[in-house]
This record gives structure tokens, sequence and C-alpha cells, in this order.
């Protein structure tokens, strides 16, 4: 179902700051939050847990994460208290048919992706009018016109509530917060997707370069650039 006239112009209208106990609130039971439990995960994942624990997060369990990655996760829902993270991933059968050797990455990676992110995330979308992300303008070139509040073709909504968070902003509120850090952001990984298609990042680049590095791809396809 999309969001009401009066809806969407209550969260236009509610300052940043305000923007995740609003939707919380208003969209009770009608939203969820997409989580990599990446680098800076863990930062919008307390905000949400200080409300309500109970949010459904839908973690993209691509079967090619770093290790760290998944220990990650148990270690963030155990540590915050969530009770609702649902873990989704590609069908058996999907896999079998279309990646059997889990080489499609290197030949197709916009292929792997829609088989590993977009159509299993696009299957349970539909359960919710709204969707909480951790993206920023400052990742990267193709996120520095991103909106707090994204209007979906379908009438349902991306809302991004750390959207114009710097890098340093995020590092201070996770560490008053003493939040606990993905392993390898200590290794110099600023961005974290699948163990394949992930490199450290060096000095002086974005902090999404390491993803896809030395292709044209800069999104998975869950998302669009902004």
């Amino acid at each position: 179902m999309a969001l009401t006239v009066a809806e969407l112009q209550t969260l236009q209208q509610t300052p940043e700051a305000e923007l995740i106990p609003t939707a919380l609130h208003l969209l009770r039971g009608r939203l969820a939050i997409v989580s990599s439990f990446g680098a800076e995960s863990a930062l919008l994942l307390a905000m949400v847990a200080e409300n309500d624990p109970s949010v459904p997060v839908l973690f993209l369990d691509t079967k090619r994460h770093f290790p760290e990655t998944l220990a990650y996760r148990d270690t963030l829902t155990r540590f915050l208290g969530l009770k609702n993270v649902r873990n989704i991933s590609p069908t058996p059968e999907a896999l079998q048919n279309r990646d059997p050797q889990d080489q499609l990455a290197d030949f197709d990676p916009d292929a792997c992706c829609a088989l590993r992110k977009v159509e299993p995330l696009d299957i349970v979308l539909p359960e919710f009018d709204a969707t909480i992300t951790g993206r920023k303008r400052s990742q990267a070139a193709t996120r520095a016109a991103l909106k707090a509040i994204e209007q979906q073709p379908d009438g349902s909504v991306k809302l991004n509530p750390l959207a114009a968070w710097t890098p340093q902003e995020i590092d201070a509120e996770m560490t008053r917060r003493n939040l606990p850090r993905h392993p390898l952001t200590a290794l110099g990984y600023t961005s974290i997707g699948c163990a394949p298609c992930t490199r450290p990042v060096k000095e002086g680049e974005d902090p999404r370069a390491g993803r896809w590095a030395g292709q044209a791809k800069t999104e998975c396809g869950i998302h669009q650039p902004a």
C-alpha cells in the first residue's frame, strides 16, 4: 500500500534528526530496515533499536559474504537486542540454474547482483510501505544528491535518515555509543559487500571505491544513483 498524502507530508515536514522515531510511530508494522551489517551499519541499527527493536531488519545473505560480516551480523543482533533480523537469500535452485560454479560475478557482475540481491529483495519488499537505509551523500559521487525521503514509483518511500552525516560524525557517534565495529574496517575496508567484489580502500578514494574495483559498476541495483 502506498503512503497517504498526509503520511508523506508528515515525513517531509519532520526534521531529519527526528525522522526515525516519527517513521517508526507513523508506519508501525509497515516499514523495515535494509541493512548490509557493513562498516557503518551499527549506528542506524542502534538508532532504530532504541525506539523499536522489533522492526524487521532485512539482510541480503548473498552466500558470498566475508565470514567476518556474518559474525558481525550476529554480534550486532545480540548487542542491540534486535528481535527480527531476516536473512534474505537466493534460492538454491536459482543459484544452481544461473551460477552453478559461483563464477557469474567474474564476467557479469550485474547479473550476479540481480540474482543474489535485487530479485530476493524484490520478493519481500511488497510487504512494506517504507524502508529505511543507511545511505549517505558522502559515500560516493553516485549518492551526492541523496534525499532523506525518496518517493518510489509504486507510492512507497525510502527513508535515508543519515543522508547528511559525514564519516567523521558517524565515527564520533559510534564511539560515543560504544558500538562494536566491523572487524574488516581495521584493515581498510570502508564499504563492505561480497568478498570477491570488495577490496580495501586507498587513501583519497571514495569510501565505496573498493566495491567492484576496476569496473564501471558502482551500485548493486537495490538502490538507484542519486
